[in-house]
C-alpha cells in the first residue's frame, strides 16, 4: 500500500496499544515511523533495474526478520523515550506495527516475500489496490480524533478507525471472490480456454474490478462493475508474445519476471528491442513495469544487461471520468 495508508496502520495501531500507556502523540508518532521502516528498502540499489523490482518487499517484509528487528528497535524506542518499564508494551507495538505492515501489502497484486528466509516466492492476494480512501479514512479519522480529545473516548475512536479499515480489508477478499466466480463463469460461456485468472480491483476503489485471464491464444482484459446489470465480462484479446518468449525464455531477466509476475506477462519487439512487462500492474495499453531485456542482432538477440526499465504513460484526463462511471456500471470501453 501507499506511504500514507502504512504510516496510518502505524500509528493507530500505536495509539491502540501504547496510547493509554504514554502520551497518545509519541505512540502515534512512533508507530507511523515503524510504519513506514518496511519500505525503506525501494532506496536501495540491487544493481539493476530488474533486481531493485524483485527485492524490494523482500527480507524488510518477511514477519521472520521482522520479528528479530522488533527487539532492538523496540529497545531503542523504549531508552529513547525514558520508558524502559514499557519495554515489552513497545516490543509489541513495533512487532504488531512491522508485521501488519508486511500483511497490509499482501493484499496488493505487487507480491510480497512473507515466507523468508524459507522460501522467496512473493504472496499476493490482489485484492486491493495500492491506494484505496476507503481504507485510509477511517484510520486518518480515528487517529486524529484519539490526538485531540486524548481521553479513553479518544481511544475508542482510534481503535474503530482500526475495525473500519479491517472490515474494509475483508469485504475486498469477498468481493475480489464473488468476481472471480462471476469471471470464470462468464469467461467459459464465452468458450475462453482460461489457464490462469487474475481479478484485482481498478484504482482507488472495490467496486470495479480488472479482469486479466491467459489463453493458449494470448490473454484478455475486461472490467466488471459490481453494480453491472448483468453477469457478463466483456473482454478484449490481445498477443502475449509467445513466440518471442520462447526464443528468449532462458535470459535470466526474462525467467525471473515471468516468475515474479505468476506468469501474468507479455513480450513484445519494439524498436528491434524485446520488452518484458508485467500485466497485473496497469491496464492496456499503459503499464508500470516494462523491461528492455534484449536487443536484435538480425536474425537473433543479444542481451541488453542491465535491463533498461520504463513506464508506459496513462491519460488521467481520460481515465478518471471513465473509471467513474464505468463504476457505476456504465459498460464503456477503456481509454486505449
Amino acid at each position: 500500500m501507499d506511504s500514507l495508508s502504512q504510516a496510518a496502520l502505524g500509528a493507530a495501531i500505536g495509539v491502540a496499544v501504547m496510547g493509554r500507556r504514554t502520551r497518545p502523540w509519541k505512540a502515534a508518532l512512533v508507530g507511523a515511523l515503524a510504519g513506514t521502516l518496511p519500505d525503506l528498502d525501494a532506496f536501495y540499489d540491487y544493481g539493476d533495474p530488474i533486481s531493485n523490482m524483485v527485492y524490494h518487499r523482500a527480507a524488510s517484509h518477511a514477519p521472520f526478520w521482522q520479528t528479530l528487528a522488533s527487539l532492538p528497535i523496540a529497545a531503542l524506542v523504549a531508552a529513547s523515550l525514558r520508558e524502559m518499564n514499557q519495554f515489552r508494551w513497545w516490543l509489541l507495538t513495533i512487532w504488531l506495527v512491522l508485521v501488519t505492515h508486511a500483511l497490509l501489502d499482501w493484499t496488493t497484486v505487487y507480491g510480497t516475500q512473507l515466507g523468508l528466509p524459507f522460501t522467496d516466492t512473493p504472496y499476493g492476494l490482489g485484492s486491493m489496490f495500492i491506494i484505496d480512501p476507503l481504507y485510509t479514512l477511517p484510520l486518518l479519522i480515528g487517529i486524529v480524533v484519539a490526538l485531540s480529545l486524548r481521553n479513553v473516548r479518544g481511544w475508542r475512536w482510534n481503535v474503530a478507525g482500526l475495525v473500519l479499515s479491517t472490515a474494509y480489508l475483508g469485504w475486498s477478499a469477498l468481493a475480489q471472490q464473488h468476481v472471480t466466480g462471476v469471471a470464470h463463469e462468464s469467461l467459459r460461456a464465452q468458450g475462453h480456454q482460461v489457464e490462469r485468472l487474475l481479478v484485482t480491483p481498478a484504482p482507488l476503489n472495490t467496486i470495479l474490478w480488472r479482469v486479466v485471464a491467459i489463453t493458449p491464444q494470448g490473454y484478455l482484459e475486461g472490467f466488471y462493475s459490481l453494480l453491472d446489470r448483468d453477469g457478463t465480462v466483456d473482454v478484449e484479446a490481445f498477443p502475449r508474445g509467445e513466440a518471442l518468449y520462447a526464443e528468449l525464455r532462458d535470459y535470466p531477466s526474462v525467467a525471473r519476471i515471468a516468475r515474479f509476475s505468476h506468469g501474468f506477462f507479455k513480450m513484445s519487439e519494439q524498436d528491434d528491442r524485446a520488452v518484458i512487462t508485467d500485466l497485473r500492474m496497469g491496464q492496456e495499453p499503459s503499464y508500470s513495469f516494462n523491461f528492455v531485456v534484449a536487443q536484435r542482432q538480425s536474425p537473433t538477440f543479444a542481451p541488453v544487461v542491465p535491463p533498461i526499465s520504463f513506464r508506459q504513460a496513462r491519460n488521467a484526463a481520460e481515465g478518471l471520468p471513465w473509471l467513474w462511471r464505468r463504476i457505476l456500471g456504465e459498460k464503456l470501453p477503456p481509454p486505449r
